[in-house]
């Protein structure tokens, strides 16, 4: 993964620090620490975003800023992640929670009808709550725990395959 690449698509800090919806967040913003793109900030950052992302809670942005400053994470890709679930991803990715929360709770799963109405969520929210909330939970868990080592394998592929050009460039170099 790219540092360059990542600054392209990340905001700025002093734009997040111009925006007034986030003053509440000043002393967030301008901790040098989470603007920083290392392996571990990188690592961490997909690790709160991505199990953020996973809740079924609102303000989930709110729990990825708060997660990436206890976890030294990189903010604005710990806030940007959290839009995996977008509302167009959201049904398939709860579903899929709630699926998994049935199967490790032993319960059975509930069918869903042709038309999905909201009349039918309400009067199933009852029996939907506690396996979306395990599978949810689990879900994030198991993507936080995959990612942050995914991120540190590739981070640390990426270093020794520079280290190996930069090597072979050198020797190239000596025997010219």
């Amino acid at each position: 993964m790219s540092r360059r690449w990542l600054q392209r698509y990340i905001p700025s800090q002093e734009r997040l620090q111009r925006t007034r919806s986030l003053r509440f967040m000043h002393h967030m913003l301008g901790d040098p620490a989470m603007w920083v793109l290392s392996r571990h900030s990188v690592a961490n950052a997909c690790m709160v975003g991505l199990f953020a992302a996973m809740l079924p809670i609102p303000c989930q942005m709110l729990l990825a800023a708060f997660g990436a400053y206890y976890f030294r994470g990189n903010l604005p890709l710990s806030v940007s992640l959290v839009w995996l679930t977008n509302p167009l991803t959201m049904p398939v990715v709860f579903y899929f929670n709630y699926r998994v929360g049935a199967w490790v709770l032993d319960y059975p799963a509930r069918k869903v009808p042709d038309h999905i109405t909201t009349m039918w969520i309400a009067e199933q929210m009852a029996h939907i709550v506690l396996p979306l909330a395990v599978g949810s939970v689990l879900v994030g868990l198991v993507l936080a725990l995959v990612s942050n080592v995914l991120v540190r394998l590739i981070w640390r592929f990426q270093i020794y395959r520079s280290w190996r050009r930069r090597a072979k460039r050198r020797q190239r170099r000596q025997q010219h």
